[in-house]
């Protein structure tokens, strides 16, 4: 049992308790080792002895632990002791989206749209490492005090082997996707669409769909229509309602396909919120065929675009809208022994694809003769020429297109692996150009330094440069992997030395301090075990990478947009200045301290001013009453009381005593249109009385004074 004071695993302190869940609860605690202050998820006791709730819970840490990412709540360590799991986590203060919705009711459109890049960008990294979320809920992100939004909880996700999984591990259903609700099919788009709730609700105020039970909400998933967020948001930018019914439709080939898209188009949508760029396409009808009307085959033949009449044009189906009659006739020179125009209209196009395909198989031709003749004059293969040839080649590619640019994706079959040596299972992977990563188990079965499995299966096709762990027998007398992450390069050296490992280094950057240990392969896990005098690579941290960041435009954003613009920028916001603008409205950031696109240290903090609106003169001539009954029931005349006024702006107009009213107040150009009034005063208190028990008689103790102070609106007149 977690109790407060008590140390886990040997370093981290608990302080206090920060919250709960269904199967776990979270303390605050502090790393001795690291000297920092950690979230730790504990399972709760009654699930501790439940194989399926552990094995679900070590889940979770591994799906997370992988994830470095700003927007995704990093997982440090986790482990067992003495029957207590858990896991370690960064500590984020602040509030999660759900509360802060409560708290504002709804949210206005740039800061739901900057929030929901945060988080589109901390899910892709997600995807990008084959995990899906599944659980995205407002509950699962959170605000830091400093603006920061981060996805936290991976509770029911689950590293994916592929493109797709097929789970029927179903999140909170509110936000729960129709093919979640079916208990099937789920992948990377199921989150597109709970993100596409989340921000239904940060633009409203409300879910979209409600009900007596969870499978009531759950067939409104399948059955129902999402709503119009104007219905509930009149203000609602066209473009952001687009973005929020693309990510919402039923269908998951209809949504963003992935999340790269999504952030284009909600970036976009900051910049042009009223203008309708999003496209919902229908796979029904991508590349399909269907039937052409009679009326469109007499205005093909008269030359005429069927979606037009006169230079009028008809949205929508072709038989939607009602045209004039037209002549069976027209158009044909048969009597004249021509072609018809829909006749010639046909020739051209078989034309054009006999053009075409003559082309391709041109090019293929080239392609192949590419191949073979260096192969003849012992130039060596293709490959060695830097030529990709798709007819002879194992691997399969696919064009990846980016904003600016276009990347090659090669994908290559995965071989068959298990049974074989750590060494000559790793060389094979390496030389197709992936990453291998081992962890060691005991076995009295598979030989000590063979292969058990990889995690992913022999014949899929896998993307070039991904990582596949092997899992690798450690005998049945392995050694314990010692943790050697957060000590000093020499320390977890001689440690693992100690061991009998032998150890491997890599220095990247990191936040850690340079020379530090802040990963290791493979990842002490409690009692994971691996053969003596296996190699432990150790990552060893270069210090923080000196990253440029370009300064986005701040001016022209409300004060929490234009902060989480600069965040998800790489940037901090600095001092904040109120001042009066006869350019921007209140609220509204008119400066900042570096200009738009310049490049600067990432991290770097920005001051900014924010808009009192146009400046205008006011003047205070009132009286202050006495305290009443109601504002102070306790007062009473003659009693000195303090006066202070504070304006809208926070300067002090008044602050005195006086026991006389009324009081009067005379100033003129004051910037604000009013001021709050705090009247502070002491009530005398009688001592408390008591009976002597000796003598039997009353005794009054002594008496002692209280203060006390309310407050009052005084509003100014305009000069």
């Amino acid at each position: 049992m977690v109790k407060i004071g008590m140390m886990i695993g040997n370093r981290y302190e608990i302080l206090e308790k920060i919250g709960t869940g269904g199967m776990s609860d979270v303390y605050k605690a502090k790393c001795h080792k690291l000297n920092r202050f950690v979230a730790i998820k504990v399972l709760k006791q009654e699930f501790a002895e439940n194989e399926n709730f552990v094995s679900k819970f070590i889940i979770e840490a591994q799906a997370a632990a992988g994830l470095m990412h700003p927007n995704i709540v990093n997982v440090y360590d986790v482990g067992e002791e003495n029957g207590i799991h858990y896991i370690v986590m960064e500590l984020i203060e602040g509030i999660t989206l759900k509360k802060y919705i409560e708290k504002k009711s709804r949210l206005s459109y740039k800061e739901a749209v900057s929030i929901a890049i945060q988080v589109s960008l901390g899910i892709e990294a997600a995807h990008n490492n084959n995990i899906i979320h599944r659980d995205i809920k407002p509950q699962n992100i959170i605000i830091s005090k400093d603006g920061k939004v981060k996805v936290t909880d991976f509770g029911i996700a689950k590293a994916a082997s592929s493109n797709t999984i097929t789970s029927n591990v179903m999140g909170s259903v509110h936000y729960t996707s129709p093919e979640q609700a079916r208990g099937g099919y789920s992948d990377a788009k199921s989150d597109i669409y709970s993100l596409g709730i989340t921000m239904f609700e940060m633009v409203t105020g409300r879910v979209p769909f409600n009900g007596d039970t969870t499978v009531a909400i759950a067939i409104k998933h399948i059955q129902e229509e999402l709503p119009y967020p104007s219905e509930f948001a009149p203000d609602i930018p066209v473009a952001v309602e687009s973005i929020i019914l693309k990510c919402c439709q039923k269908s998951p080939d209809r949504r963003y396909q992935n999340m790269g898209e999504l952030v284009k188009d909600l970036k976009q949508a900051l910049i042009t919120p009223d203008e309708d760029f999003v496209i919902i396409g229908d796979p029904n009808m991508d590349a399909g065929t269907r039937p052409v009307t009679e009326r469109e085959i007499m205005q093909v033949r008269n030359g005429a675009d069927p979606y037009s009449d006169g230079g009028r044009n008809y949205p929508g189906d072709r038989e939607d809208y009602v045209d004039e009659e037209y002549d069976d006739q027209q158009g044909y020179s048969e009597q004249n022994g021509g072609m018809s125009k829909l006749e010639k209209i046909t020739a051209v196009i078989a034309v054009i694809v006999g053009i075409i395909i003559l082309v391709i198989i041109i090019v293929l031709g080239k392609q192949l003769l590419d191949y073979i003749l260096p192969q003849k004059n012992g130039e060596g293969s293709s490959a060695k020429k830097g030529l990709t040839s798709p007819i002879i080649t194992e691997e399969s590619t696919e064009s990846v297109q980016l904003e600016t640019q276009t990347r090659e994706v090669v994908y290559r079959e995965m071989p068959k692996v298990e049974g074989l040596s750590e060494d000559e299972a790793g060389r094979k992977i390496t030389a197709l150009g992936m990453i291998v990563s081992k962890k060691y188990v005991e076995s009295d079965v598979v030989r000590e330094w063979d292969v058990i499995s990889a995690d992913v299966e022999p014949g899929s096709m896998i993307e070039v440069g991904s990582t596949v762990t092997l899992t690798v027998s450690s005998g049945v007398e392995g050694v314990l992997v010692p943790d050697v992450t957060g000590y000093w390069e020499a320390d977890a050296t001689s440690m693992l030395s100690q061991a009998g490992f032998s150890v491997y280094k890599v220095n990247e950057y990191s936040d850690l301090e340079e020379g530090m240990v802040f990963n290791q392969n493979p990842a002490s896990t409690g009692n994971g075990k691996a053969p003596k005098g296996s190699a432990v690579t150790i990552y060893v941290s270069k210090g923080k990478e000196n990253v440029m960041k370009k300064v986005p435009s701040l001016v022209g954003n409300e004060q929490t947009a234009g902060t989480l613009i600069a965040i998800e920028s790489g940037l901090n916001i600095g001092s904040i200045t109120k001042v009066f603008d006869d350019k921007y409205p209140a609220g509204i950031i008119c400066y900042q301290s570096y200009s738009a696109g310049v490049y600067v240290d990432e991290g770097t903090s920005i001051d900014i001013r924010v808009s009192l609106g146009e400046k205008h003169s006011y003047q205070c001539n009132t009286a202050i009453e006495a305290p009443n009954a109601a504002e102070a029931p306790d007062y009473r005349s003659g009693t000195e009381v303090r006066l202070k006024l504070v304006t809208d702006t926070g300067d002090v107009l008044l602050d005195t005593k006086t026991t006389s009213f009324p009081y009067s107040l005379n100033y003129k150009n004051v910037d604000s249109p009013g001021g709050i009034l705090t009247v502070t005063y002491t009530v005398t208190m009688p001592g408390e009385t008591s009976t002597d028990p000796t003598t039997d008689e009353t005794v009054v103790g002594a008496s002692s004074t209280v203060e006390k102070s309310f407050t009052r609106r005084i509003d100014f007149t305009e000069e």
